[in-house]
C-alpha cells in the first residue's frame, strides 16, 4: 500500500515522540512516498531543534542517520496543481504539496498535524488511522 508521509510523522519517529511506536506499526509493509519538499522540511525541523536547544549537534546527526534508513520515495508534484489546491483549501504551498501528492497517488496521508488532517479530509484525502 502506498502511503504519503509528512514531516510531522517523520520527525516524531526520529526524535522518539510518544507516537513513535504507533507510527512505525502503521507503516509496516507500506510503500512510503512524499513530495520532494519534505526532505528539506526535515532539515528545517532538525535546525529548529538545534536553535531551540532541544537537541545537540550529535543528536541531530544520529537522527539524520536514522532518517537516511527510512525508505521514502520522494516525488515531484505539479506546481500549478499544488497552487490550485492551496487556493481551494486556503493553505500554504508546503501543505498543498502533501495533499497534491496524496491526491495524485490516490494514497492516504500519515500526519500528526491536526490542521493538515482537517484540510486533507476537506480535500477528499484519506488519512492513515493509527493508535496513539
Amino acid at each position: 500500500m502506498v502511503m504519503v508521509v509528512d514531516t510531522s510523522a517523520i520527525v516524531a519517529v526520529l526524535v522518539s515522540e510518544p507516537e513513535r511506536a504507533a507510527l512505525v506499526r502503521a507503516t509496516v509493509g507500506a510503500d512510503l512516498v512524499a513530495p520532494a519538499s519534505v526532505h528539506w522540511e526535515v532539515g528545517n525541523a532538525m535546525s529548529a531543534l538545534l536553535k531551540r536547544r532541544r537537541a545537540t549537534p550529535s543528536q541531530v546527526q544520529r537522527a539524520l542517520a536514522a532518517y537516511s534508513e527510512i525508505p521514502i520515495r520522494f516525488l515531484e508534484v505539479d506546481l500549478a496543481l499544488s497552487l490550485e489546491v492551496a487556493a481551494q483549501h486556503d493553505i500554504y504551498a508546503y501543505d498543498s504539496y502533501l495533499l497534491t501528492c496524496a491526491l495524485t497517488q490516490r494514497a492516504p496521508l500519515l500526519t500528526l498535524d491536526r490542521g493538515l488532517s482537517q484540510k486533507a479530509a476537506n480535500a477528499g484525502v484519506r488519512l492513515v488511522e493509527f493508535d496513539q
